[in-house]
């Protein structure tokens, strides 16, 4: 499982947790203007907008679970277990299997509305990228400087929502989530104000007690709910690094420990990397789970007009330094 969000000081930021129990040997990966994507049914992208990201690269080919293009659009895909529906083929349709939707959008899309208009013709395809490579089943946040969307592909159809709290992790979808949040109404961060009942004599014998009901699992649902809270009432400066470090922070609220989520006995669930994208720039800021350092990839350092990728292993070594 996984948590997305977008956040805004002086700049425009979009990012990830990846929740997994295991690794597909993730690399940040720069694809310039001229590679060309091959798509399965509709036309080759052979020249698109350039895109920052996470992949994993097989055969030369970046299977992306997040990125921005240089015009500044983000998109994130996210598990959608039991819920997402993919379709055969149909015809009159734009057919784009799930791995094919990042770079499908990012490499025309400049603006949140662009990417609407793209995808009023797309039907998700059940189309695998391999064997060894099966289709995942996701849903996706698609963000600009100024909104962001969910996108999800159900047994209805394909589902275009407009997404005003910025934020999506998984389970159940997404207009749920949204009316899910009402029963947190009362939440704050600010001092309680008494008004359990007149006579009666309370007193707040801890900071933070306006935030008594906020969940504190690890489900998708609980995540959704402290990632718009923690998000929302978020403080910080707007300088870059300030703005960086408090995305992380934003993200370490919901971040998965390993030991805490069984997947299969022996396998838990944990936060492989977190990754923050500044929309404005196109630096591509990221955190292990064995490095909390953070590290950053400027797309504008490589060519591109350039056809070739550029492939950055991450760094999951853990290093200490001492100050004395």
């Amino acid at each position: 499982m996984c948590t997305a969000i977008t956040f805004a000081t002086k700049d425009h930021y979009f990012g990830r947790n990846l929740d997994l129990d295991f690794s597909y040997n993730e690399t940040v990966t720069i694809t310039p203007r001229n590679f060309k994507f091959p798509m399965r049914k509709v036309d080759d992208l052979s020249s698109h907008y350039a895109m920052i990201g996470m992949a994993t690269v097989v055969e030369d080919y970046p299977l992306y679970y997040d990125a921005i293009n240089e015009a500044g659009l983000g998109m994130a895909g996210l598990n959608f277990p039991d819920n997402a529906h993919y379709f055969a083929d149909i015809d009159g349709k734009n057919n784009i299997a799930s791995f094919e939707m990042i770079p499908y959008i990012l490499g025309q899309a400049k603006t949140v509305d662009d990417a609407k208009k793209l995808l009023e013709n797309v039907s998700v395809s059940a189309e695998v990228f391999s064997a060894d490579f099966p289709t995942a089943t996701l849903h996706w946040i698609i963000a600009d400087k100024e909104k962001s969307i969910v996108v999800e592909s159900t047994k209805e159809g394909l589902n275009v929502y407009d997404n005003p709290v910025g934020v999506m992790t998984n389970n159940p979808p997404f207009p749920i989530q949204m009316y899910d949040l009402n029963d947190y109404y009362a939440i704050s961060a600010h001092p309680l104000e008494h008004k359990f009942g007149n006579g009666v004599s309370l007193h707040e014998y801890s900071r933070g007690m306006a935030g008594l009901g906020l969940p504190g699992d690890l489900s998708s649902k609980s995540r959704f709910v402290r990632a718009v809270f923690t998000k929302y009432n978020s403080m910080c400066d707007d300088d870059e690094l300030s703005s960086i470090n408090q995305f992380f922070k934003i993200l370490g609220s919901v971040e998965q420990v390993k030991g805490l989520c069984e997947v299969t006995p022996g396998k838990y669930e944990y936060t492989i990397y977190s990754s923050c994208m500044n929309q404005d720039k196109g630096i591509f800021y990221y955190t292990t789970y064995g490095n909390s350092d953070i590290h950053a990839i400027d797309m504008h350092k490589v060519d591109l007009d350039g056809g070739k990728l550029s492939i950055y292993k991450l760094n999951k070594k853990l290093s200490v330094s001492y100050d004395n």
